[in-house]
C-alpha cells in the first residue's frame, strides 16, 4: 500500500471515528446513553408452585429457588442458584425420602451478554450465551452431575417479541432443546418506555431431539414437537432497583401423540392427580438490583 492510499485510508477512519464520537456526545447530552457500570449485581428469590422442566412435573409441589448475578463491564457474568424443596418426597421420580427444607440443585453459570443494535426496523438484539454446571445434591447413585451450554436471541423492540433458546446438554442425555417464544409487553401503569406495571402474554414452543425425548422418557425412537406453553406475566417496578414478578402458565403437548403419552405417564408417576399431559403452574419472584 503506497502512502497516498494509507493517508485517504487513515482520513476515512478519523472520519468515521470522529462522526462516531460526535453521535456518543450528543447523545449523551440528550441523556439517552448511560455509562454501563464496570459491575453491577442481581439477587433473586423465586418461588414456583411446581418444577417443571420441557413441560413436564419434575416436582409436583412448590420450590424456591434463590439466585444472584454478577455482570462485569455490561458483558461478561457469573451466576448461581439453587433449587430447595419445601415438602417431603418432592425429588424427581419421587423417590427421595424427606427433603423439606432442602437444596436439591446447584447451578453455577459463566456467560456473556449484550445488546447490539441492528437498526430502526428490527431494533436492538439481545444475545446471551453461556455454560452452566449442574451439581445435584448425593441423594441417588444413579443421578449425577450434569453441564449445558445455552444461546438465546431475542428481539425485544419488535411488536412480538421473539425469542429463541438453544439448549445443549453435555452429559446426562447429550440431548437438544430449542425452544421458540412470541408475546408482546403491554404497559399497564406509566409510559411506554419506562412503565411501572407492565402484562406479557405469550406462547412458547419446544422442539427435542431423540436424545433430549429418551431421556424423559418421553419417546425410545424420535425426538419432535414437545412442549407447547401459553404464558401470562405480570411484571412490578417497585422501585428503581426492585422488581417483582408474578406468572401463570399452562402447558401441554398438543403436537404429538406419542410424545403426549409419554409425557402423560412421566407426570403420572407422581400419583393419579397429575396423570395427564397437561399441568397449570404459577409462581412470584421478586429481584434487586445494584
Amino acid at each position: 500500500m503506497n502512502i497516498k492510499k494509507m493517508a485517504c485510508a487513515a482520513a476515512v477512519l478519523g472520519c468515521v471515528a470522529a462522526a462516531t464520537a460526535a453521535d456518543e456526545v450528543a447523545e449523551a447530552e440528550k441523556g439517552e446513553v448511560e455509562e454501563a457500570p464496570i459491575v453491577s449485581a442481581e439477587f433473586g428469590l423465586q418461588l414456583d408452585s411446581k418444577y417443571m422442566t420441557y413441560g413436564v412435573i419434575d416436582g409436583k409441589d412448590p420450590i424456591l429457588t434463590p439466585s444472584a448475578k454478577v455482570t462485569f463491564f455490561d458483558w461478561a457474568y457469573v451466576g448461581v442458584k439453587s433449587i430447595f424443596d419445601l415438602t417431603k418426597g418432592n425429588g424427581k421420580r419421587g423417590d427421595y425420602g424427606n427433603r423439606a427444607g432442602r437444596w436439591t440443585t446447584l447451578d453455577m453459570t459463566v456467560g456473556l451478554a449484550h445488546e447490539f443494535d441492528l437498526g430502526d426496523t428490527l431494533g436492538k438484539l439481545s444475545v446471551d450465551a453461556n455454560y452452566i454446571y449442574e451439581y445435584l445434591r448425593r441423594h441417588h447413585s444413579d443421578m449425577g452431575d450434569t453441564q449445558y451450554v445455552n444461546l438465546e436471541l431475542s428481539l425485544g423492540d419488535l411488536w412480538f417479541e421473539p425469542t429463541l433458546a438453544i439448549e445443549r446438554d453435555l452429559m446426562a442425555d447429550d440431548g437438544t432443546y430449542v425452544n421458540l417464544e412470541v408475546g408482546h409487553t403491554f404497559a399497564l401503569v406509566g409510559d411506554e418506555k419506562e412503565p411501572t406495571l407492565t402484562f406479557k402474554p405469550s406462547i412458547g414452543q419446544g422442539f427435542g431431539d431423540k436424545h433430549r425425548t429418551r431421556g424423559y422418557d418421553l419417546a425410545d425412537d424420535h425426538g419432535g414437537v414437545m412442549d407447547t406453553t401459553i404464558k401470562g406475566e405480570l411484571e412490578w417496578a417497585v422501585c428503581e432497583h426492585v422488581k417483582a414478578k408474578a406468572y401463570i402458565a399452562y402447558a401441554d403437548y398438543w403436537l404429538d401423540s406419542k410424545l403426549r403419552d409419554g409425557a402423560r405417564a412421566y407426570n403420572g408417576a407422581w400419583g393419579s392427580s397429575c396423570d395427564h399431559s397437561w399441568t397449570f403452574y404459577g409462581g412470584v419472584g421478586v429481584t434487586v438490583s445494584f
